[in-house]
């Protein structure tokens, strides 16, 4: 059996070539429904060899069962008079005698008078026909319509393809984030990233779902997010050895949800300080000394530094105890300090002091983008007689038996967030401790009730 038309034989080689490599099924009819052509492919899913193929009549008799060959015959060959390319589902026959439901396209193929000279059927199996289906609606859900951010990272580590949730997570549009580096849209955690895409890369492994915090560069608040992310490598099918085309990255905003947590963890470790100062003051036999135990429990992961300034019988506040200078210590008493400290009006321990409660003060720099440096937040430190290095302080009234015992201050150095709160109504219920175990000591005279 011959070809539609005659050519030379170079092309010919060229035509059997690129059948053999096709990935789908491949038969050709003449007018009359003779096969001319049967590709390697329609052998591996029908298992019928081209030499028993070709020269055959239609598919009756050995492909098709007797039942369906001739309607299966009709809409291959109606596709000479029809337009385009046409969509069919039949069912064939393997060789060992299996049923196999395929998806076949059909279209004319014209002659050298441009006449229709037969049809070429292209075929594979429905299922795998279905899964290259489901994998590209897939695809294009996520990037459409999924509630988690999808980027594709390219093998330079920028996005070659994002999606409408990850592009509102990241605050700009789809356009503007491709091709970037990353450092250009993140700033804190975009390290850890790269370092999670070239592993991938490298290793073809995917780590498993790894929880992230980052910032948005540029972004005026200094907000943080946590983002929960995903990671899985992309190959390439065509490469004899799959060829990576990049990361795809799948993430979703977990910050309210990893706040709570945090904030949880972080209120059960501090009342279980609580619980374990009481039971170690308990066995002090100086109030005092369990007044500044209270302090080293409550210091853990809490502040850097305590200050604790006493009322004297004329109610001026008088520096009875601290942490030391430029290092992390217990709080220390100072014996025989009788010097009042000397706060300036509006300073926040007399704030506390007036009003009865807690007040929380942090260095503010003038300007968004300065870094703050060292000799600036010194001075305003030292202004208020506080450690070099101080950043942010909570300041809370000392109260036993309805009266004002003194004062507690907390502080923060550089690199620790400001005091919220919560830290506020820790520091009070640490405050309650410290001035009961203050008056228990004798230390509180007649002056220094109100």
């Amino acid at each position: 059996m011959q070809p539609f038309d005659a050519q030379p034989k170079g092309d010919e080689q060229l035509l059997a070539a690129l059948l053999d490599g096709m990935e789908a099924g491949l038969c050709a009819f003449d007018r009359d429904g003779v096969v001319t052509h049967w590709n390697t492919e329609a052998v591996r899913i029908l298992g019928w060899s081209a030499e028993e193929a070709i020269g055959r009549k239609g598919f009756g008799g050995w492909a098709a069962r007797a039942a369906d060959a001739r309607g299966t015959e009709e809409r291959l060959l109606a596709a000479m008079d029809a337009p385009g390319r046409q969509v069919h589902e039949f069912a064939l026959l393997t060789k060992d005698g299996r049923r196999v439901l395929v998806r076949a396209q059909t279209a004319a193929v014209a002659g050298a008078d441009g006449r229709p000279a037969g049809v070429y059927c292209a075929f594979s199996e429905v299922h795998a026909q279905i899964d290259l289906e489901r994998s590209i609606a897939l695809s294009e859900s996520l990037f459409a319509e999924a509630s988690w951010g999808v980027v594709l990272i390219d093998a330079d580590l920028r996005p070659a393809v994002v999606n409408e949730q990850a592009a509102r997570l990241m605050r700009s549009g789809r356009d503007a984030l491709l091709g970037r580096p990353l450092g250009d849209l993140l700033d804190q955690g975009v390290e850890e990233l790269e370092n999670t895409f070239q592993h991938v890369l490298a290793e073809g492994v995917s780590p498993a779902g790894v929880e992230v915090w980052v910032s948005l560069r540029g972004d005026p608040t200094g907000a943080r997010y946590c983002w929960r992310s995903g990671f899985v490598l992309l190959g390439s099918p065509l490469g004899e050895e799959p060829v990576p085309l990049g990361v795809g990255w799948l993430f979703a905003d977990v910050t309210e949800q990893k706040t709570v947590e945090q904030q949880s963890t972080r209120i059960r470790f501090r009342y279980q300080q609580l619980h374990r100062a009481d039971r170690a003051a308990a066995e002090c036999e100086n109030a005092l000394e369990a007044a500044l135990l209270q302090l080293d429990f409550a210091l853990a992961g809490f502040a850097d530094h305590a200050l604790v300034d006493l009322a004297d019988a004329g109610g001026r506040l008088v520096r009875i105890a601290a942490t030391p200078d430029g290092e992390k210590g217990p709080a220390l008493p100072l014996d025989g300090n009788a010097v009042p400290v000397g706060y300036e009006t509006g300073h926040p321990v007399l704030q506390a002091v007036e009003r009865l409660g807690t007040v929380r003060s942090s260095f503010a720099a003038s300007d968004p983008a300065d870094q703050a440096p060292r000799e600036r937040t010194d001075a305003w430190a030292a202004a208020r007689r506080w450690p070099p290095g101080t950043m942010h302080a909570l300041t809370t009234v000392l109260r036993s038996r309805g009266r004002t015992v003194g004062a507690l201050t907390f502080l923060r150095t550089s690199g620790r967030r400001v005091f919220d709160r919560a830290d506020a109504a820790y520091g009070e219920d640490v405050a309650a401790r410290v001035a009961m175990a203050l008056d228990l000591a004798g230390s509180v005279g007649p002056a220094g009730s109100r």
